[in-house]
């Protein structure tokens, strides 16, 4: 029998529109919290509940992950330093409803960075282990906590740091030319991820 995450007990938290807008057509219904970039927003890290799932994009660390890949953490390192051991229950529940969706999600370990990790420092993470990186899941406080993430930019397409802010990135002739990549792949993995999270809620 497949295992299911109440849909009444969860939050899911995104980080921008684009994330928050794939959740909720995935999954009408479901509190879905869009925190910002780095959960800069008033509640975002806080007050989200006892149960949450982080759904959205990555940053990929490893050569061998494309962009698509989904990455279903067992734990996530925060920006302090401080390890966050992710629910097993929320996460074998991701990992379940990934494969019926015939998906070949990866169980490993997920990367919250203070700030975005490009170039040489993603060797040197997925060195020591980890997968992918993100900037929102290590900063959510609850009691459950599990993530359900998927790979944008890979070391080998990397995107520009000032997409964080893309007003600045439009006034940048070498970041503009990521537009239209972005334009596609970041919907389409957001997409991916959010279908993850409705298949895991039932």
């Amino acid at each position: 029998m497949a295992t299911r995450i109440e849909r009444g007990a969860v939050t899911v938290v995104t980080a921008t529109r684009v994330e928050a807008v794939a959740a909720r057509r995935a999954a009408p219904g479901v509190r879905v919290v869009e925190g910002g970039m780095a959960l800069n927003r008033r509640r975002a890290a806080q007050g989200l509940g006892n149960c949450v799932i982080s759904c959205g994009l990555a940053g990929g660390l490893r050569s061998d992950l494309a962009t698509g890949a989904v990455i279903i953490p067992d734990r996530v390192l925060r920006p302090d330093g401080e390890m966050l051991i992710c629910d097993a229950a929320l996460a074998a529940a991701l990992e379940e409803a990934a494969r019926r969706l015939g998906l070949q999600p990866l169980r490993a370990p997920l990367l919250t960075g203070a700030m975005l990790v490009t170039g040489d420092n993603r060797r040197i993470w997925a060195e020591r282990g980890y997968a992918a990186a993100d900037l929102e899941t290590g900063r959510i406080v609850a009691k459950r906590i599990a993530a359900v993430r998927v790979i944008l930019d890979t070391p080998q397409c990397e995107i520009s740091a000032r997409w964080l802010r893309p007003v600045r990135a439009m006034l940048d002739p070498r970041a503009l030319r990521q537009l239209p990549w972005l334009a596609r792949e970041a919907p389409r993995c957001a997409r991916t991820a959010a279908l993850v999270l409705a298949e895991a809620l039932g």
